[in-house]
């Protein structure tokens, strides 16, 4: 398979790894990378001889968000009904279609991993980050709660209200601890940690590792986890409607860099961090 914004490699016989490839966008996501990347999923769970799937990301990072600079009203990867608020519903679907994949998925984080690149790494199977990742959703500052509204279910109500307060971030370390990520290991050794992880499930037959996948998430799902993210969705579409919301975007429309700074500097965090 020949793709544009990611990469595919074969650790093994039977685990398959996709890459974000925009590293010189820190990986952002976009509609035509999306398409590879869901097309590629949709591929590889098709293959019976695939048993696990990895997702992780080229350069600095494993994904810093959405790409703003991008239409991503266009060119949408699979199709969603576009009435208002249209896109936390299109993302959501995104999650639920690696949700419902039989294929154990895993995301291999490092770096940043911020808004959209959160939402994706929580709609994997497994996580596990590296000990200095960066993971949060600054959006919250200044736009809305996030697309996918995922942090009560996987954080607990404390760490998610603070998270979703302050918009700050969480290392590698506090993300295992918090229930975001299952563990962390160093940069230097996550990849082969990763994959030997995803090699002992290739080792349990496809058919039953489908069935064992089901039976966690009906669980979720009989708790509400489905539903009360797909309701996330309508409380992110009426946060754009606010004034703070539409003033953000004007800004964003004005100077996307000097916006995104405005809304970190008096935090002193993510691109701001360094500049005193």
């Amino acid at each position: 398979m020949s793709y544009k914004f990611i990469e595919c490699t074969e650790p093994e016989a039977s685990v398959r790894r996709i890459i974000l490839n925009r590293p010189d966008k820190r990986n952002a996501l976009c509609n035509p990378l999306r398409k590879e990347l869901f097309d590629c999923l949709e591929k590889f769970d098709a293959d019976p001889n695939v048993k696990a799937i990895i997702i992780s990301g080229n350069g600095s990072c494993f994904c810093a968000g959405y790409d703003l600079s991008y239409d991503n009203s266009e060119d949408l990867p699979y199709h969603s009904s576009k009435t208002d608020g249209f896109w936390p519903r299109h993302v959501v679907e995104g999650a639920f279609k690696i949700w419902d994949l039989s294929t154990p998925v895993i995301a291999q984080v490092h770096g940043y991993c911020l808004a959209g690149g959160t939402e994706l790494a929580a709609s994997c199977d497994l996580v596990y980050v590296t000990d200095d990742a960066e993971i949060g959703y600054p959006v919250v500052r200044s736009m809305s709660p996030p697309d996918n509204q995922f942090f009560p279910w996987l954080l607990g109500m404390r760490n998610a209200m603070e998270m979703m307060l302050t918009g700050e971030s969480m290392t590698g370390k506090e993300a295992a601890a918090n229930g975001f990520a299952n563990k962390s290991f160093s940069s230097q050794t996550i990849s082969e940690e990763v994959e030997k992880i995803a090699s002992k499930i290739a080792k349990v037959p496809a058919d039953i590792q489908a069935i064992n996948k089901r039976a966690v998430h009906r669980q979720m799902e009989i708790m509400g986890m489905r539903d009360g993210i797909r309701v996330g969705t309508e409380l992110q579409a009426l946060a754009m409607h606010s004034r703070s919301t539409r003033d953000h975007l004007k800004e964003l429309s004005s100077g996307l860099k000097e916006a995104l700074t405005k809304r970190d500097k008096e935090f002193g965090d993510y691109r701001t961090k360094d500049k005193g």
